[in-house]
């Protein structure tokens, strides 16, 4: 596992098999696919960043000079590992020799960064679109943040462009650049506007004949509404400070009219049509669902209920909505990919906001989504203010905009899709296989937002017939190229080019060697995941435990139909128990979660590094007592002990869960008696780790702290091992028991064993 870790840190990337079998029939045999978890800007220590224009192959392939080309030093040539093309240096590597190599030939920086030398794009660009259909107190606690987050944005990137559209019945598109007043353009939310319509009814000039107007001051008039923060500050303070609830009146018994569809397309096209292709950003700021106009979910009447799972199962009248929104944001999703812009939604209310119609435009554009119940919660107020962080020189923002990533590889082996937060370039390219996975039919992908966290997952497929056998220490090559926008302008291409090993069938010990489990099990998730979009629940986690036996059984040491002969090696131990908790996650079970809720987490883990995906899948549970420091103890409800403390993180929720002796010792006040330091200490130890935790997760966890018997208990029990029940007998004192018909890990593990044996 510490190579695994270590290639990660080095080039952000996770393998699931790092040995790869020659052959296609034998790499279909695997069961797991082939695949890699890729962050294009993970933070590497000591990445160089070149200063000049990278060195491309000339041949058929548009490869970078990388230290796996073979070089000739007498004729300066470098010969492509790709199409085996022989390259010519250009004139300023004349010096080049074993001894004085430049930078991207040098062993050890397989992942190298140029600035690129073209014209920087302009400053990003911030579009804040706010409901005003919120009860009093979220709108006041929403104009809070929102004044936070100018103060932060006019100290840390003042140079940054923003704009404000507020909507309710109505959508308003504030002039930031008229000082003599407040001053709106407003539109009907019951209909969606064309691109090039609001733009002319704007005053921003006829498109697409080559100029814009211009306002007096010679800027583009397109500064009108985007404005520098540094100026802009005022005025919206003005406007936030002016904004009440949408004055339109709500008839009894009739939700809000609220027209979040038609705002997102106005803000997507306000800045299509003027900023198109340089990072902007459309951050949604919304409290319920859509009402009225395009991307509607509910009806105005609150006696039509919103849908549920069980309605999107069996089609009922309730989910009449949801294919025309669905519809709706995906078109809006694809003008924002086009022009290279991002969608933000945070989401706050107690009921649904129609998440899982919108998903289409975090998902393809890369954006961020916080779902919380209320604005005045920490999980928004300190999720929002972490979007604008500065990166590690503390000069730019930890942001990066209209990135597209090419995948190369060489001739024995092909890429079948990605799943993640990217969109299809719809490149055709000779490397692209036919098997589709995810995002497929493609070699490229636009990932409109980007930061150090977001995560691409790859999946390849084997070309090489049994009969062509690879030659002995041939290499297999990868090469991964991230072209984007730093937030200070600067164009940047990141190249990551990796070689490893091909094994012939013989060698199935060295390939098992080579399996690195955690990547595997989130990779398994994420296509579990994508397979929700069109499969039944069911089938699914049959798909689940068919590889999951299939794998077991070809890597297994047992004697057929003899399971208690069954031995899984140490390469493959914990692989097995990360797949009967993803079978329990909430990624796969929707029981008590509203399809939003269901919607946020996946889109939460197909963004997220292979370590967070892995906290999400498995939570971690650490045992705080009196016997020593913390220690890591099974995700089992036998590590429940009355005289124990409990820290889970499932990234979503961080828990402080106090045993029944220590709980009732804390309701008796020892803890404030100068005899007891031990135990304040005890007490505190577990909130500071949790605080730890919050202060550096994006978005920010919900925090809960409870007791044994205690109602919100079940926020640990849901994620326990039920390895005793109700209808256990003879369960120890020491533990407590959980009221379940769930199967546990070891009649899960027991049932693996038999079928993996049977002949």
């Amino acid at each position: 596992m510490a190579d695994f870790h270590e290639a990660e840190a080095t080039d952000g990337v996770r393998f699931s098999w790092n040995v790869w079998p020659s052959s296609r029939l034998e790499a279909t045999r695997m069961v797991v696919p082939l695949g890699c978890l890729y962050t294009p800007l993970k933070p590497i220590p000591e990445l160089p960043l070149l200063p000049y224009e990278p060195i491309m192959c000339k041949g058929t392939c548009p490869s970078i000079l990388n230290p796996f080309c073979r070089i000739d030093y007498k004729a300066k040539l470098w010969i492509c590992p790709f199409c085996f093309q022989r390259n010519h240096f250009p004139p300023h590597y004349s010096e080049v020799n074993e001894n004085n190599l430049p930078a991207e030939l040098i062993p050890q920086y397989t992942t190298i960064e140029y600035a690129l030398s073209r014209k920087p794009a302009g400053p990003p660009v911030f579009l804040w679109v706010v409901d005003t259909c919120l009860d009093e107190s979220e709108l006041r606690a929403l104009k809070d943040s929102l004044e936070q987050v100018l103060q932060l944005l006019s100290a840390t990137a003042p140079n940054a462009l923003l704009g404000l559209i507020t909507f309710g019945t109505t959508i308003q598109i504030h002039e930031l650049g008229y000082e003599h007043c407040a001053k709106s353009y407003t539109f009907s939310g019951k209909k969606e506007l064309e691109a090039a319509k609001l733009h002319e009814l704007l005053g921003l000039g006829a498109r697409g004949r080559g100029t814009q107007h211009v306002s007096p001051d010679g800027r583009a008039a397109y500064h009108r509404f985007l404005l520098p923060v540094a100026e802009a500050e005022f005025a919206i303070s003005s406007i936030l400070g002016d904004l009440r609830m949408d004055p339109w009146p709500i008839e009894p018994a009739s939700r809000a009219q609220r027209c979040t569809g038609a705002a997102l397309s106005a803000a997507v096209a306000l800045l299509e049509t003027t900023v198109p292709n340089q990072g902007a950003r459309v951050q949604l700021f919304t409290g319920g669902p859509c009402t009225i106009g395009p991307g509607q979910m509910v009806g105005l009447p609150m006696a039509e209920p919103m849908r549920s799972h069980h309605d999107i199962e069996k089609e009922t009248s309730n989910v009449k909505h949801t294919k025309k929104a669905y519809k709706h944001y995906a078109a809006v999703a694809k003008r924002a990919v086009a022009a290279g812009h991002v969608c933000d939604i945070f989401a706050c209310a107690l009921d649904q906001v129609g998440l899982m119609e919108m998903r289409a435009l975090p998902e393809k554009t890369g954006g961020h989504v916080v779902m919380s119940e209320s604005y005045t919660g920490n999980i928004f107020k300190q999720s929002f203010k972490a979007v604008f962080a500065l990166d590690s020189t503390g000069q730019s923002l930890r942001m990066a905009f209209g990135a597209s990533l090419e995948v190369l590889t060489s001739a024995e082996f092909k890429v079948c899709g990605a799943i993640g937060n990217c969109a299809s370039l719809a490149k055709k390219s000779p490397n692209v296989a036919e098997t589709e996975i995810g995002t497929g039919n493609t070699n490229a992908w636009a990932i409109s937002g980007l930061d150090e966290d977001t995560t691409l997952a790859l999946y390849f497929e084997v070309t090489n017939q049994a009969n062509a056998p690879v030659q002995q220490g041939q290499q297999r090559y990868l090469q991964l190229l991230t072209s984007y926008q730093h937030s200070s302008g600067q164009y940047r291409l990141r190249v990551t080019t990796l070689s490893h090993t091909w094994a012939d069938t013989t060698q199935l010990a060295e390939i098992a060697r080579g399996f690195d489990q955690e990547a595997a099990a989130v990779l398994m998730a994420r296509i579990a995941s994508h397979k929700t979009i069109t499969e039944e629940s069911f089938d699914i986690l049959r798909w689940i435990d068919r590889m999951l036996i299939r794998l077991v059984a070809k890597f297994a040491d047992y004697v057929k139909d003899d399971p208690a002969s069954f031995r899984l090696s140490s390469y493959f131990s914990i692989y097995p128990q990360f797949m009967f908790h993803l079978r329990r996650s909430q990624f796969l079970q929707v029981f008590g979660n509203s399809p939003d809720e269901t919607a946020y987490n996946r889109l939460i883990l197909t963004r997220e590094n292979c370590t967070n995906s892995l906290i999400m899948i498995q939570p971690t549970l650490l045992a705080y007592s009196f016997n020593g420091p913390p220690v890591p103890v099974l995700l089992d409800v036998t590590s429940i002990s009355p005289d124990r403390i409990l820290l889970l993180d499932t990234f979503f929720q961080v828990i402080v869960f106090h045993g029944e002796t220590i709980s009732a010792w804390r309701k008796q006040g020892y803890h404030e008696d100068p005899e007891h330091q031990n135990f304040r200490e005890l007490l505190q130890a577990p909130k500071e780790d949790a605080a730890a935790m919050l202060q550096e997760r994006f978005p920010v966890p919900m925090y809960v702290e409870c007791d044994q018997y205690g109602s919100q208990a079940r926020f640990l029990l849901a994620k326990l091992n039920p390895s005793v029940t109700h209808t256990s007998q003879g369960q120890g004192a020491a533990s407590d028991f959980l009221f379940t018909d769930d199967v546990s890990l070891q009649v899960f593990m027991e049932h693996l064993k038999r079928l993996a044996v049977q002949t």
